[in-house]
């Protein structure tokens, strides 16, 4: 009598290379959110050009908090 899921069990090759590809998975995710912080504290982008007072024709957006 066969069971569900048994065939799984009786490979461990397709078991190891889920458990790796799982880890791989991981791996990359945490290494993006990794660069993703290291760039969000080492970068500061220089100051742009901006409207200082709020402009009057739609889409004319100043900066909500000046660098400069």
């Amino acid at each position: 009598m066969k069971q569900e899921g048994s065939s799984v069990l009786k490979k461990p090759g397709r078991l190891r290379l889920g458990w790796l590809l799982a880890a791989a998975a991981i791996l990359t995710f945490a290494g993006a959110n990794a660069h993703l912080i290291y760039v969000a504290f080492t970068s500061h982008p220089g100051c742009v050009q901006h409207l200082k007072e709020a402009g009057a024709k739609p889409g004319q957006f100043r900066a909500a908090a000046s660098d400069c």
